[in-house]
């Protein structure tokens, strides 16, 4: 878990706002903190009551990666007959990564990519 903010990968200046900022639409949210680089337009939620980041900053595109890996996984645990740990076990197996760097927060955009093909290759053969 960060203790500090969330570094900008092309290095600019981020801030702590709130999540009226990031989702006008979304109230449910207003009260919520976000770590925000402007420039960028990357931001990432912080763990409920505090200023520590889920994960690394996501510009536009990681935000659409992490979407469609989601879309991907989800099913695997939601319909798929496993639990959510299970599934997050053969991911990490699948991705070669340790269980604790299984995280969709904390991944590359590489990475994000490989969720979308492995789930979709292992829901292509039930």
């Amino acid at each position: 878990m960060r203790t500090q903010p969330p570094e900008c990968e092309h290095g600019h200046k981020v801030i702590l706002v709130q999540g009226d900022r990031i989702y006008p639409h979304r109230p449910d949210l207003f009260n919520k903190n976000f770590w925000l680089c402007e420039r960028c337009d990357s931001y990432v939620g912080c763990h409920p009551g505090t200023t520590v980041s889920l994960g690394r900053l996501a510009d536009p595109q990681t935000r659409r990666l992490k979407q469609k890996a989601h879309e991907a996984f989800d099913p695997l645990w939601l319909r798929g007959g496993m639990t959510r740990s299970r599934a997050y076990a053969w991911l990490a197996k699948e991705l070669g990564l340790k269980p604790s760097q299984c995280h969709m927060g904390e991944m590359s955009d590489d990475n994000l990519r490989r969720v979308v093909e492995v789930c979709r290759a292992k829901s292509s053969r039930k």
